[in-house]
């Protein structure tokens, strides 16, 4: 009978990020399996709840709550269905997945020689995903007070350029539609493997080129675009 083990891994040196994330773990085991993708512990047939996925159920919960509630607290005269579209664009997967990458959140993951060799490591939903186990660790390890400082210190700030991203290609739509104008984008190349591709793509407006804009896939790149041309025409 194949029986799955207790796998001990050799532990990253977390020194650098902790001090990228203003927070030095009690337990560093909290860092390990909040690192550990599913796909390394099929393959050294490891226990399943020794993978993320369980901490970034948490994070994910403890996400929502705080950031809620420093929206309430901070726009008290907003309506609901608005404080709903903005915490949506905090929270959103390019967001988070962005953070991460500052972070270089991927270099530290125990990946399947599969996965990382795919690109895992690099992939937007597993840097999200990772993201929000990282923050269930620090609930885990330090309690809620350090949680929301990790959520504010690195997430909630910049707010209003954070909106402006998640909004960008819907208020150039609404722009163009408004001036009567052709909105297009164009892809212009497509480069690296097949599971690490990056797309270069423009927008232009009718027959003129706006800007330029580059993603790990064409919506990505399509939304920087848009991002990159709102500011140019200095559209808020």
């Amino acid at each position: 009978m194949l029986r799955l083990k207790v796998y001990k891994k050799m532990s990253r040196d977390y020194s650098e990020l902790e001090n990228l994330i203003g927070y030095s773990f009690n337990d560093k085991n909290h860092l390990d399996i909040a690192f550990t993708h599913k796909s390394y512990t099929n393959e050294n047939l490891v226990k399943k709840h020794q993978s993320y996925e369980r901490y970034e159920y948490l994070g994910d919960a403890i996400l929502e709550f705080l950031v809620s509630r420093f929206l309430f607290d901070t726009y008290p005269d907003m309506p609901e269905g608005k404080l709903t579209k903005l915490r949506a664009s905090i929270v959103c997967e390019f967001t988070l997945s962005k953070l991460s990458r500052e972070l270089n959140l991927g270099n530290y993951g125990f990946f399947s020689k599969g996965e990382r060799n795919t690109g895992g490591y690099n992939r937007d939903s597993i840097l999200c995903d990772m993201f929000e186990s990282l923050l269930g660790a620090i609930y885990l390890d330090g309690g809620l007070e350090e949680a929301d400082g990790f959520v504010k210190r690195l997430l909630l700030t910049d707010i209003e350029n954070k909106v402006l991203y998640y909004d960008s290609k819907s208020m150039l739509q609404e722009y163009s539609q408004k001036n009567n104008i052709v909105l297009s984008y164009n892809l212009l190349s497509e480069s690296g493997p097949e599971h690490n591709k990056q797309y270069h793509v423009n927008v232009m407006l009718d027959e003129e080129i706006i800007a330029e804009g580059i993603g790990h896939s064409k919506k990505s790149a399509e939304q920087n675009a848009a991002f990159e041309a709102l500011n140019k025409l200095n559209i808020k």
